[in-house]
């Protein structure tokens, strides 16, 4: 490769070869767009023009980087966009999926944007749900809680970014809110749900670099909920509702789980962009 290309012939080099090693080429754009530190527009706008040597030095490094090791782009930049915003990501927290911002999505469709209630988001990690809800539900307390230090500290960093007040906890899951005292409203999860037999199928991106305790869990990938629903059962007061992210095969063992543990719930399965099993809603039934 050249040292003086333009943008369009550097991009065109790193589609080829990361198909060759049957990586995502959409890479290429995210990286070039890192290094260039420019918007979109002008990304698509200055494909013509030439790229500094410096910068087409740093790109390739990336690229071979992802390519050798299976790193994800967002650790090799740092960040990762999360509902339209922008947060810092790193090795000890997991990359934002899509399925969470439906989570997130379901539940400001759910809440008027002015109501008061306590939101409180169990393991945190990067803190993309909690800090999402407190720009949308300004007047609402939000709590969050994880066991990793590291993952507390880089969502502290990305409330700062955002200008939140959230009440960041260490602990697992409910411990430290019951411990606190705290009476939630409304609980929103999205635990640690991989059984770990599946190890074996996860792409090296995944099983390599993402943490493994935000990951997979004993019991077929169930502990976690089940941890939390005792939890639940220890409150004061029944939150109103709780929303849990969830593997795709695990909805009718979790709604078992809600009958023997929390009974007093109406749970309802919602389905991803996919049409997979992805979020169980419970609700507290009227008495």
């Amino acid at each position: 490769m050249a040292d003086n290309m333009k943008q369009i012939e550097v991009l065109n080099w790193a589609f080829s070869i990361l198909k060759e090693h049957k990586r995502e080429e959409q890479i290429a754009n995210i990286l070039m767009q890192h290094h260039l530190n420019c918007t979109q527009t002008e990304f698509y706008m200055n494909m013509r023009e030439m790229i500094q040597p410096e910068i087409i030095t740093k790109f390739k490094q990336d690229i071979f980087n992802h390519i050798n090791t299976g790193k994800p782009v967002q650790h090799l930049i740092g960040y990762d966009y999360f509902y339209g915003e922008k947060f810092i990501v790193n090795e000890h927290t997991l990359i934002p999926r899509q399925e969470t911002e439906e989570l997130v999505d379901l539940m400001i469709n759910t809440y008027p944007q002015d109501t008061k209630l306590t939101f409180v988001d169990l393991g945190t990690g990067s803190g993309v749900i909690a800090i999402t809800l407190a720009k949308h539900f300004k007047r609402a307390q939000i709590i969050a809680s994880d066991i990793s230090n590291q993952a507390l500290i880089v969502a502290k960093k990305n409330a700062l970014l955002h200008d939140v007040n959230i009440q960041f906890l260490k602990g697992d899951f409910l411990e430290p809110i019951i411990k606190s005292q705290l009476e939630p409203n409304i609980i929103v999860s999205n635990p640690p749900y991989i059984d770990h037999a599946d190890l074996p199928t996860l792409s090296d991106t995944v099983k390599d670099f993402d943490p493994h305790q935000a990951l997979f869990a004993k019991n077929k990938g169930l502990a976690a909920y089940e941890t939390i629903m005792h939890q639940i059962a220890e409150l004061a007061e029944e939150p109103q509702a709780i929303y849990f992210e969830i593997g795709h095969t695990q909805a009718s063992s979790l709604i078992d789980m809600y009958n023997k543990v929390l009974p007093n719930y109406q749970v309802k399965i919602k389905k991803d962009l996919n049409a997979k099993d992805r979020i169980i809603m419970a609700e507290l039934k009227e008495r």
